[in-house]
C-alpha cells in the first residue's frame, strides 16, 4: 500500500522543470519522516526533498533526469516488496503556467561550463532546461584534437579523468610500456589542455567518435574515494560506448603467478598480491597495499595505500579499506563497507558498515 507520494515541487514560479542531481537513499530503504531523499536543481537554486512519511521508499526517477513539476520522484510504501512496476513516474499534475519559451533556462553549473568552453548562450535551445550535458553537446571543443591521419591500434588506451588519480594511472601506463596513451576524456577540463603532456581530447560525448576510429581500450582515472558509485557509473558509461578495460599492474608491484587479476583492475607500485589471491573486476590495490595469500577482493573495491590484509581475508563488492588498515587472518568484510584510515579489524564486518578512522573493531 502507498502511504504517500514524493512529487517534484514548484521551486520557481516560471519554471516547469527541475533536474534531479542527487539521490541520497537506496530503493527499498526504510526511512522516517524528514529523511533527506533527493536534491533538485533549477536555473535559480538547488533544493532538498525530504520524506513526508515513515515507511519504505521506492525510487521512480534516476539521477540526471529532467522532471516536470508534479512528477513522481518516489512513493513511500508500507512494505519493501510493494510492486513498483504498478506506479508510473508521471503523476498527472500539470506543469506550472506562466513560463515563456523565449527565456533561456540554464542551471548555474551549466552556465559556468558554457563560459569555460566558450559556448555562446544565444546558440542554446530555449525549449528545455540547459544542463552541463547540453552545453557540452553545443561546444566546439567536441572535435577530437588528434591528427585525423592517426589511426588507433589495439595498443592504444584512453584515460577517463584528468585529476590526481588519472595522473597516477597515466604514469603507471607509461611505466608498463605495452600501451600507448591515446589521450584523456574529461568533462571539466577544456579540450586541448595537456596533463603530463597527454592531451585532453574532449568530454564524454566524444567517446563514440574515438571508438569509430578504432580506439577500444580504456582506463578509469577517477578514484571515487568519497563516492565509489561515481567510479562504477564511469565504468558502465565506457562499457556502453564499446570500451574494454585491460588490467594494469605496475612493474614495481608483485603479483604471484597463482593470483587472479580481473578486468580493469589497477595494481599500483610497491603493492603485493599473494598466492592464490583473487582480485575481481575493476578493483584498485593501491600503493604499498598487501593482499595476502588466498584473499578474495570483490568487484569495484578499493584497497587503499598501505592497507595490510592477512591471509584468507574476504572483502565484498564496492567497499573501501582505508589507508593503513590492518586485519586479522580469515575475517570477512561485507559489501558497501567503508573502513577509515588506520583501523584495526579483528572480527567480521557486516554489509554497509562504516568504521571511523583509527577504530579497533572486535565485532
Amino acid at each position: 500500500m502507498i502511504k504517500s507520494e514524493i512529487l517534484v515541487p514548484l521551486l520557481n514560479a516560471n519554471e516547469p522543470e527541475a533536474r534531479l542531481v542527487g539521490i541520497h537513499i537506496k530503493d527499498g530503504q526504510k526511512v522516517e519522516q524528514g529523511t533527506l531523499l533527493f536534491t533538485l536543481e533549477t536555473t535559480k537554486a538547488a533544493a532538498d526533498v525530504e520524506s513526508t512519511d515513515d515507511g519504505f521508499v521506492r525510487v521512480l526517477a534516476r539521477e540526471g533526469d529532467i522532471l516536470s513539476v508534479g512528477d513522481r520522484l518516489a512513493v513511500i510504501t508500507e512494505s519493501v516488496d510493494f510492486p513498483i512496476e504498478s506506479v508510473a513516474i508521471k503523476s498527472g499534475v500539470p506543469a506550472t503556467s506562466g513560463y515563456s519559451s523565449t527565456e533561456l533556462r540554464i542551471t548555474n553549473p551549466a552556465r559556468e561550463l558554457a563560459v569555460k568552453l566558450g559556448v555562446d548562450l544565444s546558440t542554446l535551445p530555449n525549449d528545455q532546461l540547459i544542463t552541463e550535458a547540453v552545453v557540452r553537446q553545443y561546444s566546439s571543443n567536441l572535435i577530437v584534437l588528434v591528427d585525423p591521419a592517426i589511426k588507433f591500434t589495439k595498443d592504444h588506451i584512453l584515460v577517463f579523468g584528468a585529476g590526481g588519480h588519472a595522473k597516477a594511472v597515466m604514469e603507471m601506463v607509461m611505466a608498463i610500456g605495452k600501451f600507448q596513451l591515446a589521450g584523456i576524456v574529461d568533462d571539466r577540463v577544456p579540450a586541448g589542455t595537456k596533463v603530463l603532456d597527454i592531451p585532453v581530447l574532449g568530454p564524454r560525448e566524444i567517446m563514440p567518435q574515438l571508438v569509430e576510429r578504432g580506439l577500444r581500450q580504456a582506463a578509469n582515472g577517477v578514484g571515487g574515494i568519497i563516492d565509489i558509485s561515481i567510479r562504477v557509473k564511469l565504468f558502465e558509461l565506457m562499457k556502453e560506448n564499446g570500451f574494454t578495460f585491460p588490467p594494469l599492474v605496475h612493474p614495481r608491484a608483485t603479483v604471484e603467478k597463482s593470483a587472479s587479476i580481473g578486468e580493469g583492475v589497477q595494481v599500483f607500485a610497491n603493492s603485493y598480491i599473494g598466492s592464490s589471491a583473487e582480485v575481481q573486476a575493476r578493483c584498485m590495490v593501491n600503493t604499498n597495499a598487501v593482499v595476502s595469500h588466498d584473499c578474495v577482493i570483490g568487484s569495484y573495491t578499493h584497497i587503499a595505500p598501505g592497507a595490510l590484509l592477512a591471509g584468507h581475508v574476504q572483502v565484498g563488492e564496492r567497499s573501501l579499506v582505508g589507508m593503513g588498515v590492518t586485519t586479522a587472518i580469515g575475517i570477512k568484510i561485507g559489501n558497501h563497507v567503508r573502513i577509515g584510515n588506520g583501523a584495526i579489524i579483528y572480527a567480521d564486518v557486516p554489509d554497509k558498515t562504516i568504521l571511523p578512522a583509527g577504530k579497533v573493531w572486535a565485532g
